[in-house]
């Protein structure tokens, strides 16, 4: 089997220790060609290459950025048979593609699973979403939590490592500085009525939509790769109720957090949010600028994936 691996060497958790060690076990059972990602949206030139040249399977050890960018490479022609499989070997902070999967969170683990998947011929098809013309592999959001993202990686940038307590930290000045007063969101659906007012809204493809260190956070707890697209919104954030849907995210309540100021929506095949101003966008946990609509689609059993 052909394959090739992309390498993010600034992903948080990869050393060239533990580089060599996953490569070479890669190297025993793979026909491997191994490309260190150098710039961003590298990932992406790299994974169309691979699509190209008719490899069998694309491997990224990396974080959720750089499995971002090589879905969108695999699938910059859309979707078909020719599309290389994915496998992910997690070297982020969070790793919430992987862990979705169901692989371990440590990255040598993980590479043991992976071979023993191969060797299986564990594969599966997976729904995605997809925000205006690009891919996005389990979450995407407008407002709140992409202003998160956005501050974080400020901070990064600065040389600041990526943490929990950095997310944390960065969420709750976020909060308290409430840079959603001035804007709102209207989420459109076929067919529906629009619904106005929303303060924040996340958009899931799988559960837990994101991680706190090892504990899964969930806004939307029936979201799945194998059903449309889910929406979590709020039209207010007061400190009480802010505190009460915060507990049942981290807590995993059954049905999601309830209120009168929830908004939920479950297997959407296509929606959209459209802002007052242009405000922060995220997709896959990576800051995109800003952006006042964005049209969402799911797209069923779009990527083939080792799991």
């Amino acid at each position: 089997m052909r394959a090739l691996v992309i390498v993010n060497p600034t992903a948080t958790t990869t050393t060239t220790r533990t580089l060599d060690v996953i490569v070479n076990a890669l190297g025993h059972d793979l026909k491997i060609d191994v490309a260190t990602t150098q710039h961003r949206n590298h990932a992406m030139e790299l994974a169309g290459q691979a699509r190209a040249d008719a490899l069998d399977l694309v491997i990224v050890l990396g974080g959720d950025g750089t499995v971002n960018e090589t879905v969108n490479g695999l699938l910059a022609d859309g979707t078909g048979e020719d599309v290389p499989a994915l496998a992910v070997v997690p070297g982020g902070s969070t790793n919430v593609l992987a862990r979705n999967l169901g692989m371990p969170p440590d990255s040598v683990e993980a590479t043991g699973w992976l071979l023993d998947a191969l060797r299986r011929g564990a594969r599966r098809r997976i729904g995605l979403g997809r925000a205006d013309d690009r891919w996005f592999t389990f979450t995407a959001g407008l407002g709140f939590d992409a202003e998160v993202v956005r501050v974080v990686e400020e901070h990064r940038s600065r040389g600041r490592r990526s943490s929990v307590a950095l997310y944390a930290r960065t969420a709750l000045r976020t909060y308290l500085r409430r840079p959603d007063r001035h804007s709102t969101m209207t989420l459109e659906r076929p067919g529906l009525g629009p619904v106005a007012g929303l303060r924040l809204a996340m958009v899931s493809n799988c559960a837990p939509w994101t991680y706190l260190g090892p504990h899964g956070l969930v806004p939307s707890p029936h979201a799945s790769f194998d059903t449309g697209l889910d929406v979590f919104a709020v039209t207010s954030l007061r400190p009480l109720s802010t505190g009460r849907h915060v507990a049942d995210v981290v807590l995993g309540r059954p049905d999601g957090p309830r209120g009168r100021d929830v908004v939920h929506v479950h297997d959407a095949a296509a929606f959209s949010l459209r802002a007052e101003a242009p405000l922060p966008f995220q997709l896959d946990g990576d800051f995109l600028g800003r952006r006042a609509a964005v049209e969402f689609t799911s797209e069923p059993q779009a990527l083939s994936v080792v799991a």
